[in-house]
C-alpha cells in the first residue's frame, strides 16, 4: 500500500517524466543506439577480429559483457525512467572490457585482442557515461 502511494507521489511523478522526456531527445537515442552496436560487435569479435577459437575465456567474456552491454542499451532506449538507476554498469563493463585481454586466464593479450577490446571498451566507456547523465543538461 504505502510502495503505491510512493510511485503516485508527484515528486516521483515529475521525475520519471523527466528522464522519460530526456530518453526522448535525438542525443540520446542516439546515444542508445550505439551502446547497443557496441555490445552486439563485443558480443561477436572473437570471431569478426579471428580469436573465437583460439581464445575460449576471452571469447566468453566478450560474449557475455557484449549481450549484458545490448541489453542494457535496450533497457535505457525503452524505459529509462526505470533503468536509469543501473546506467553506472555500461562504463564498468567498458572498463572491464579494456583490461580484459591482460586479466581473463589464459594468455590471450595478442595485438588483434587489445585493439578489438581497446578500442570497443573506451567506446563503451564513453557512450555509457553518455547515459549516466542525460539529466545534466541545463534547459535552454
Amino acid at each position: 500500500m504505502a510502495e503505491q502511494a510512493m510511485r503516485l507521489h508527484p515528486d516521483i511523478a515529475e521525475l520519471r517524466a523527466k528522464y522519460e522526456l530526456a530518453s526522448e531527445a535525438p542525443t540520446a537515442k542516439v546515444v542508445a543506439g550505439l551502446t547497443f552496436l557496441s555490445g552486439l560487435y563485443l558480443a561477436i569479435s572473437p570471431w569478426v577480429v579471428g580469436f573465437g577459437n583460439r581464445f575460449p575465456t576471452l571469447t566468453g567474456n566478450n560474449l557475455i559483457t557484449g549481450i549484458a552491454v545490448a541489453v542494457l542499451a535496450l533497457g535505457f532506449a525503452s524505459a529509462y525512467g526505470r533503468t536509469h538507476g543501473i546506467a553506472w554498469v555500461a562504463p564498468l563493463i567498458g572498463v572491464w572490457t579494456i583490461i580484459a585481454p591482460w586479466v581473463v586466464s589464459g594468455r590471450v593479450a595478442t595485438a588483434s585482442t587489445i585493439w578489438s577490446n581497446v578500442v570497443v571498451g573506451a567506446l563503451i566507456l564513453l557512450l555509457g557515461l553518455g547515459m549516466m547523465f542525460p539529466m545534466m543538461k541545463r534547459p535552454r
